[in-house]
């Protein structure tokens, strides 16, 4: 049992070295930058677990209790919340009950700012692999042709074509690696930006709610300009 699993391991590791030996330097980056995007989609898919990104449990309970009156039921309800979206309901309310209704709008923002930009850590590093993968791939392909025609020019007259075709099969290796290395990171990329904009919408509704009603909070100065101020931001 052991010999044709390690027969088969080896076979794969040799095909492996073989092809960033054929590659160059580029495969060499491009590998580096295969396990970078790998390693930051898995963290940032932990991280929006571990957050509760997709929780919207019990939310919809504490704004209908919210909206009745019932502050500290709603608070009861949001404190047994592990989601950011129940964290941040029961933020803005404690803002709401402690501050002034501009000065809490104010603090309100901030902390919507400051849960989205958590959300959205590393996705520049991932859109810069989706980038420069492609590019390094691109980069390889232009230096093995060159490198190809150079042979092809030194053998003179007796140029043999396999030459050719074996250099730009080489050569067309880092462009098919940069592709597979790009593909995944964009699509992992649009995935975790869909994720924050549902966040972001779903954080402007519940702050939207909170500041328009009443009940409980006191009255609330011009509605619709204050939620339209804070939606935009």
């Amino acid at each position: 049992m052991l010999a044709p699993l390690q027969a088969t391991y080896t076979e794969t590791f040799s095909t492996a070295a073989q092809f960033l030996l054929d590659g160059g330097p580029s495969i060499w980056a491009i590998f580096a930058l295969s396990v970078l995007g790998l390693t930051l989609t898995l963290w940032k898919t932990w991280r929006l677990a571990l957050s509760g990104a997709w929780n919207r449990r019990g939310i919809t309970d504490a704004l209908g209790e919210l909206r009745n009156g019932n502050i500290k039921a709603a608070l009861s309800l949001t404190g047994r919340l592990r989601g950011v979206r129940g964290r941040f309901l029961t933020d803005v309310i404690n803002t709401r009950q402690a501050l002034p209704e501009g000065d809490a709008k104010d603090e309100t923002a901030r902390i919507a700012k400051r849960q989205l930009a958590r959300a959205a850590s590393g996705l520049r590093l991932l859109e810069l692999v989706s980038t420069i993968a492609p590019l390094l791939g691109l980069l390889g392909t232009v230096l093995g042709m060159i490198a190809a025609f150079q042979a092809l020019q030194e053998s003179g007259s007796r140029a043999d074509p396999a030459i050719l075709a074996g250099g730009i099969w080489e050569a067309l290796l880092t462009t098919a690696a940069g592709m597979a290395v790009a593909i995944p990171a964009s699509f992992a990329l649009t995935w975790f930006e869909s994720v924050v904009d549902c966040l972001r919408r779903d954080l402007e509704d519940i702050a939207t709610q909170v500041f328009v009603i009443q009940q409980g909070f006191g009255p609330v100065t011009n509605p619709r300009k204050d939620t339209a101020r804070l939606a935009a931001e």
